[in-house]
């Protein structure tokens, strides 16, 4: 982290466009980079970082470079050269995160607290959530519904592809804040 650790933010990231919503709560350093938030996200909400991504406030983008020239291009920034408490300074502020360009997962994140840092706790941290993240590549909000509707229909034609491709422990409505936060800890020495 950039500061010593006196603040941390509290922020909500939401799935948008599926309902019931897909959720996660986190503490994080309010002095976080951008590229090690990017982390965190892909952590809590179980992707897998197997795709292009980008965090928008208001007019601006920030994204990570991945050839020289691309952020010209996409007419975006370096995102290891800013901090969250840079561009977020209020409760309730929010931004977006997209995730897979093609799948098109956009997510809403909430500054819903600031709160000062806990004696001896390490960030960042797992706290709640609702619902399983959707499988990588699965086509957006449209194709992970229609997803579920095979998954719930046994005599659907495509069940026993699909149940194979997801795998037999795929529940769409489990959170597991355990696991999760496990993967967390795991950032923590990248962070």
């Amino acid at each position: 982290m950039r500061n010593s650790l006196t603040t941390i933010y509290q922020l909500k990231i939401a799935l948008v466009g599926i309902k019931p919503q897909i959720w996660r709560r986190v503490h994080v350093p309010a002095d976080i980079a951008l590229d090690a938030l990017h982390l965190v996200i892909q952590a809590a909400m179980g992707w897998t970082d197997s795709h292009l991504h980008s965090f928008i406030f208001g007019e601006r983008r920030y994204t990570m470079p991945y050839e020289e020239g691309v952020l010209e291009e996409l007419q975006m920034e370096d995102e290891r050269k800013i901090c969250l408490s840079e561009l977020l300074t209020q409760p309730k502020a929010a931004f977006e995160y997209d995730y897979d360009f093609g799948d098109s997962w956009h997510h809403r994140v909430t500054l819903e607290k600031i709160l000062p840092a806990a004696v001896d706790t390490r960030y960042p941290l797992c706290l709640a959530g609702k619902r399983a993240c959707p499988p990588e590549d699965c086509g957006g909000v449209w194709g992970y519904s229609d997803l579920l509707e095979v998954l719930h229909n046994p005599a659907d034609p495509e069940y026993k592809d699909r149940k194979a491709w997801v795998g037999r422990k795929f529940d769409s409505e489990v959170f597991d804040v355990d696991r999760f936060s496990k993967d967390l800890r795991r950032l923590r020495s990248y962070l």
